[in-house]
């Protein structure tokens, strides 16, 4: 059960996990608390009193004997009972208090997902079956495939008849059958239609059924995620993460095909994401203690870039107008064909694609949330360095995709990162003396900045007046933090002595600023683009979508707050997570679910942002915090009209 927190005397009541950090859970809940050390425990500015409610004893950690009678810092807190906190008044030099004003803050709700993905059955596309076989004699000498076949079809008197797959089956089976004295099982893969016979893939001796296997991939450009499932139970058993060894080629998907028109360059990044997906299958496995061979099937979906280039299909003509896919949809492959660790007859699916840059990771995505069976008009997002966008409902759908740049991954960002540890992804200011509250991944001393982090800063020094609506910092407020630097204006987030590496200030600038508008602004253009080309507005959209894992960081208000997302009813905005792998997660276990795909891509048309005039124009008037155009929006026009 979760824990209630009430803050005082900002008067705000969150409900949090037990366990939770209450220095996290302050900022979650927009109650300012000065921290600038990130949740280290060693900047001792975050002393808040507990007036009701038990916590840890080791939460004094950190304060002085006569401190810790009174107070306890909010970083070393972990919420365990339901409590009531004060935060101390901040007194100014001349005696009165400093204001307090809790800010909106709000996450996508994860109502969302099983209200999107539906419910599925445990009824994956192949099949385990264990047969017992009457051995051959004088008086029944039927050929060794006829009597399997035989067994298989025993008490399914309307069946198809199954098929074999391979020659390499019949030169195994006659010494399989008889040194497993004809017990066995049958790996069967489904047709592709209901109509189309299944297809006996392997033959193992013995009941191998209760070691039943599948592989859920998401082939990212950056990471490789994976989920081991039990195809008996249909529960998710092991997961791994990995960075695709192809970065080390080129962080973006256009750097990579540029590489691969050189010499090996086509071989060497199809052997690093094999690497890679090899590296996730060992380690799920390695968590069960099973084998990589005890894998029957694997479910994957990429970008229209890793998919080729998975496959090793030339992708040069991806990056050239007019940006045409070698193929849609690609073909069924056996795994150990590609060097992926699995058992020798086990299949690879990939998602099919719908054009260069829309790719099928998102249809994955579009499957798993059931755009096409939904009557609701939906705006699906994916955002990262490509952003992708659908829009449409059960009778159409459109698509495009902009390129966003690498800003919301901590590209361009002169202390930018990826959200791993120390990366500062939550931030709040104090409105009268402009000092931080910081949070890192992990609660250590900050290293850098993230997507989600960098959303939370500029959110919060536009609503600060520290900077304009054009990402200018306020040359007139005197303040040690905000100065001229060597790249122009900046503010100092953490000082370098209060950083992990103690070697420089971890700043945000305003070169950083006009990236993140660069950004944003790309991606609110595609929206408005794709909208404008089917005749419709953000108010005729019932529901918002956000895929991918940066979508779970993202304060809903913030990204509206800086232009990011439309400034619509906030009811109508989900969060579905990785949208791609939960596709493929559904396809692995529910077989039926999976021939829908077809559905998917049939209603799927792609339109290229760059060939449409208006994108530029939208584009431009996006260049703004977070609009010029505020009738767009009118929550944050109302925030900042004090400014």
């Amino acid at each position: 059960m979760g824990k209630e927190i009430h803050f005082l005397p900002d008067d705000i009541k969150i409900t949090v996990e037990t366990g939770a950090n209450l220095l996290a859970a302050a900022a979650n809940a927009g109650v300012y608390i000065h921290a600038y050390c990130g949740g280290d425990g060693v900047c001792g500015k975050c002393k808040v009193k507990i007036e009701k409610g038990e916590v840890p004893v080791d939460s004094a950690a950190g304060l002085s004997d006569d401190e810790a009678k009174e107070f306890r810092l909010a970083c070393q807190v972990k919420v365990t009972d339901d409590l009531v906190v004060r935060i101390p008044e901040e007194i100014r030099a001349d005696g009165k208090s400093l204001t307090r004003k809790p800010k909106t803050t709000r996450s996508i709700s994860a109502r969302s997902m099983s209200d999107l993905v539906g419910t599925w059955e445990i009824d994956p596309p192949v099949e385990k079956r264990f047969l017992k076989l009457e051995p051959p004699s004088i008086a029944d000498n039927s050929p060794d495939l006829q009597r399997l076949l035989r067994a298989i079809k025993k008490g399914c008197y309307d069946c198809v008849e199954p098929t074999y797959d391979h020659p390499q089956l019949l030169q195994e089976l006659p010494f399989i059958l008889r040194e497993a004295n004809w017990e066995v099982t049958v790996i069967m893969l489904r047709g592709k239609r209901s109509e189309e016979p299944d297809r006996i893939i392997a033959i193992e001796p013995g009941d191998t059924t209760s070691k039943f296997y599948g592989l859920a991939v998401d082939i990212g450009t950056t990471t490789v995620c994976g989920l081991l499932i039990d195809l008996n139970t249909g529960e998710v058993i092991a997961e791994s993460t990995a960075y695709n060894d192809q970065i080390q080629y080129g962080e973006d998907v256009i750097s990579r095909i540029i590489f691969s028109q050189r010499g090996n360059g086509l071989a060497t990044l199809q052997d690093r994401v094999v690497r890679t997906i090899n590296k996730v299958i060992e380690s799920v496995c390695k968590k069960v203690i099973i084998s990589p061979s005890d894998i029957s099937y694997i479910m994957a979906a990429g970008n229209t870039v890793m998919s080729q280039l998975l496959l090793a299909i030339n992708p040069k003509y991806l990056r050239e107008a007019p940006y045409v896919p070698t193929c849609s949809q690609l073909p069924l492959t056996r795994a150990a064909d590609l060097g992926v660790y699995a058992h020798p007859s086990v299949r690879l699916f990939l998602y099919p694609s719908i054009a260069s840059y829309i790719g099928g990771d998102i249809v994955a995505g579009v499957h798993a949330c059931q755009m096409y069976k939904n009557p609701e008009l939906t705006l699906f997002i994916d955002i990262g360095t490509n952003g992708e966008i659908v829009v449409g409902n059960q009778d159409w759908m459109a698509c495009a995709a902009c390129s966003a740049g690498p800003a919301f991954e901590g590209g361009g960002i002169k202390h930018g990162m990826r959200a791993n540890s120390g990366a500062i992804e939550n931030f709040h200011i104090h409105p009268e003396t402009y000092d931080p509250m910081i949070i890192t991944i992990d609660l250590v001393k900050p290293r850098g900045i993230c997507g989600s982090g960098l959303i939370s800063i500029v959110s919060e020094l536009l609503e600060a007046g520290v900077i304009d609506q054009q990402g200018k910092f306020n040359r007139n407020l005197k303040h040690s933090r905000i100065r001229n630097g060597a790249d122009g204006y900046e503010y100092v987030l953490a000082w370098a002595k209060d950083s992990l590496t103690g070697e420089e200030d971890i700043v945000i600038t305003e070169v950083d600023l006009d990236n993140l508008i660069r950004a944003k602004g790309a991606m609110y253009a595609g929206y408005l683009t794709l909208l404008d080309s089917v005749g419709m507005t953000f108010t005729d959209l019932d529901r918002v979508i956000l895929a991918g894992n940066f979508g779970a960081y993202i304060d809903l208000e913030r990204a509206i707050c800086i232009g990011l997302l439309p400034d619509i009813a906030r009811e109508k905005f989900y969060y579905l997570g990785n949208a791609s792998l939960t596709g493929c997660q559904i396809s692995l276990i529910d077989h039926k679910r999976f021939r829908e795909r077809t559905e998917v891509s049939k209603l799927m048309t792609n339109m290229e942002l760059a060939e449409n005039p208006k994108f530029m124009n939208h584009y431009m008037a996006a260049l703004f915090l977070p609009h010029t155009d505020m009738s767009l929006f009118p929550t944050v026009q109302e925030k900042l009209a004090g400014l």
